[in-house]
């Protein structure tokens, strides 16, 4: 059966292709076929606890039986984002909502007005 592999972020930097083909037999699982890219690459086999995987653009787990012409992706987990370096300076937080009226002097849709707020005495 041909199975096209397409691998994201670090798993593709390891392998040094995004996409490749490969020829499995009958039977073969993402599982199976996650286990001979990692004895191939060395370093996949420290994300297999870690990675998702997808078959055909849904999610699948790793004892999914693969059919021929499949599509299995394979991700690492993610991370959190890039740290601000510290030359330049951190984004602005976002402006407070002010309090808006519409034509008719009436507070528009999602404010509170006067008599909606609650009263402290």
């Amino acid at each position: 059966m041909r199975i096209t592999i397409r691998l994201f972020a670090r798993l593709r930097e390891i392998v040094g292709a995004a996409e490749i083909a490969r020829t499995v037999d009958p039977g073969a699982t993402v599982g199976s076929l996650w286990q001979q890219l990692a004895r191939e690459h060395a370093g996949l086999g420290e994300y297999e606890r870690s990675i998702s995987c997808a078959v055909n653009a849904d999610y699948a787990r790793m004892n999914r039986e693969l059919a021929d012409g499949d599509e299995v992706a394979f991700l690492p987990p993610v991370s959190g984002g890039q740290e601000t370096p510290t030359d330049q300076p951190a984004a602005r937080p976002p402006r407070r909502a002010s309090r808006r009226t519409s034509a008719t002097g009436r507070a528009e849709a999602g404010t509170i007005s006067r008599s909606e707020r609650c009263s402290t005495s």
